[in-house]
């Protein structure tokens, strides 16, 4: 395993003060990330704990017991690729919980008449995080439940009391939700400022990408500190935020997304194909290795920030690690992966002290920093 370092973009903590007199936009630039199609079938199991959704029910549906049986798949999908047992009840309909008096995550709406539902409790912003591979037919979600978003749309553009909008994340991926979340949490803001009222944050179950932008809100914007924020939004909601990733993405606007080239190896010319799984694109993709005939090696470079990612091999089909890389501890279900460790290209930095304060020891913002961040919220381009 090797490294080549990059020079690592401005700091954002860094520019604050220029932010507001020079108008600089914000060096992290995620509208443009290119979209994967999740492959289930290839998801790694993980199973680790159980979690539920409330009960409050949408409209009476039909063809109940083929619902039933699509989130039992759904819940499957989710549980292999979050690495905790999750499970969504999307016949029983639209579930939710506040967080805060003017904060809800919920599932997805399934019917334009969910509008109506949430109108009534005085929800002003409906914020969606589904990737339309989520949504359109015959594509990954509408195959298990068919949610006509654009329907559900065109029913909220009726009423001026009430606003749809979009924020998509990819589902069952860390790392995308870790890029994507600066730029998210900046429209979320925005439009907190305009709307006012109840903001309803939503993606699918509401289990994962929902109360991780949720949380990332009240850490950014409401001045809660990540730990308070987190107690808080478990007490009210079971559910699986991925707290590493909102680090990760705490620490790239202070710090700037520097990346580093890794190069990954498997010494075998037997095997006829080798894959990894994992990185930095989720468990439900697959990167082919290069095969070098002059070292008899199959090997992958790509560059990669700031972070610790796990990752398995998949030789000729079957899953496998590396034991000539680093391993992770196995979890209570016996289940080890390799992971990689990109540090920053300047060692002993401010920047590097920042961003191993932020991510592995103690998350906290101090009144500089919170600033910071809100100057970027502020000063990010509005078309994400």
């Amino acid at each position: 395993m090797s490294f080549r370092s990059f020079s690592a973009a401005s700091s954002p903590l860094q520019q604050s003060k220029n932010l507001k007199h020079h108008g600089k936009k914000p060096s992290i630039n995620i509208t443009n990330l290119p979209e994967r199609t999740v492959n289930f079938r290839d998801l790694h199991r993980n199973l680790s704990m159980k979690t539920f959704s409330s009960p409050t029910s949408s409209a009476e549906m039909s063809g109940s017991e083929v619902d039933e049986e699509k989130s039992e798949i759904y819940s499957t999908n989710m549980t292999e690729a979050m690495g905790a047992v999750l499970t969504y009840r999307h016949e029983l309909g639209m579930n939710y919980n506040f967080i805060r008096p003017d904060l809800i995550v919920g599932s997805c709406l399934q019917t334009p008449e969910d509008v109506d539902k949430l109108r009534s409790i005085g929800v002003k912003t409906i914020f969606c995080l589904q990737q339309n591979s989520d949504l359109e037919y015959p594509s990954n979600l509408a195959r298990y439940f068919g949610v006509d978003i654009n329907g559900i749309q065109e029913y909220a553009k009726q009423y001026d009391d009430i606003h749809h909008l979009r924020a998509e994340i990819r589902d069952f991926d860390s790392f995308d939700l870790r890029l994507r979340l600066p730029a998210v949490v900046c429209k979320l803001f925005k439009a907190v400022n305009q709307n006012g009222g109840v903001t309803y944050i939503h993606c699918t179950a509401g289990l994962g990408r929902a109360p991780a932008v949720a949380l990332a809100y009240m850490f950014w914007v409401q001045g809660y500190k990540l730990i308070e924020a987190n107690n808080l939004l478990l007490s009210k909601r079971s559910c699986f935020p991925k707290l590493d990733a909102i680090k990760s993405a705490t620490a790239d606007i202070l710090t700037g997304l520097a990346r580093s080239l890794v190069t990954l190896r498997w010494d075998d010319s037997n095997c006829s194909s080798v894959e990894i799984s994992g990185l930095d694109i989720g468990w439900g993709q697959r990167i082919p290795l290069k095969f070098d005939k002059e070292n008899g090696s199959w090997i992958l470079e790509r560059e990669l920030p700031e972070g610790r990612f796990e990752y398995k091999y998949i030789v000729d089909g079957e899953w496998t690690n590396n034991t000539k890389e680093p391993v992770t501890n196995a979890n209570k279900d016996g289940h080890i992966n390799n992971y990689v460790q990109v540090f920053s290209t300047d060692p002993g930095s401010y920047s590097q002290e920042l961003r191993e304060r932020l991510v592995n020891g103690n998350s906290d913002l101090t009144k500089e920093e919170r600033l910071a961040i809100r100057g970027f919220l502020k000063a990010y381009p509005d078309d994400v």
